[in-house]
């Protein structure tokens, strides 16, 4: 899920990095669920980058994930359970209880990735991925390699499996992005509703994952 535009001057993000990872907030989800094609992660991992057909430009892989990744963010957009854990945050979270939504799930995914990835390590993951994205650094969008090292640098995806990892992510949000989003009561409001939003976590991602194994990318 994309951030919406607020009027600020988005050229700030060539002097912030960790602004750019901000714009979109679901990484990890994204290239899990692409299976272990290198190509069809970086695709899927730059998704939101890619506009209209400009994806027929790029090798077969890269262009199956960024059609999946389309495929699982209409999928995520309508799913019941996921409508309805927006319903829960935004009283508190207002226009911007999808984005949190999407942020709780992410991290949600990272610090009990074994679970769905058969005990494999978050940490392994994630290095095998920053390898694919140095190796096709090449087709990357030009936001993309403007944050990419940064990414890679900080090992973001497996930061992401702590509150600290959250919490940094949500002040650059704040800082450089969504003023109106508090990091601090943003982490206080999970804290309090974890184990509802876990729930749900689990009732949706077995069946996004069904869902992603399923499509024709993978047939």
């Amino acid at each position: 899920m994309e951030i919406p535009k607020n009027g600020k001057n988005l050229s700030r993000t060539n002097q912030f990095p960790n602004f750019c990872l901000l714009t979109h907030v679901n990484y990890l989800a994204h290239i899990f669920l692409s299976g272990d094609n290198r190509q069809r992660q970086v695709g899927n991992f730059i998704g939101d980058f890619v506009k209209g057909n400009q994806f027929t430009a790029y090798p077969k892989g890269i262009r199956q994930g960024i059609i999946l990744h389309r495929q699982i963010d209409s999928f995520t957009d309508t799913h019941p359970v996921v409508l309805d854990t927006t319903a829960l945050l935004r009283p508190q979270f207002g226009r911007y209880s999808g984005i949190v939504t999407d942020m709780y799930f992410d991290h949600l995914l990272a610090s009990h990735f074994g679970q769905y990835a058969d005990n494999r390590s978050l940490r392994i993951f994630s290095a095998n991925f920053y390898y694919s994205a140095i190796r096709y650094y090449r087709f990357l969008p030009p936001r993309v390699k403007r944050f990419i090292w940064h990414f890679i640098t900080t090992n973001r995806l497996v930061r992401y499996a702590t509150i600290e990892g959250l919490t940094d992510a949500l002040t650059i949000m704040s800082n450089y992005k969504i003023p109106a989003i508090n990091p601090a009561e943003t982490i206080t409001f999970l804290q309090t509703n974890k184990e509802e939003i876990h729930n749900r976590f689990q009732l949706f991602f077995p069946e996004l994952m069904a869902f992603s194994e399923e499509t024709s990318i993978f047939r």
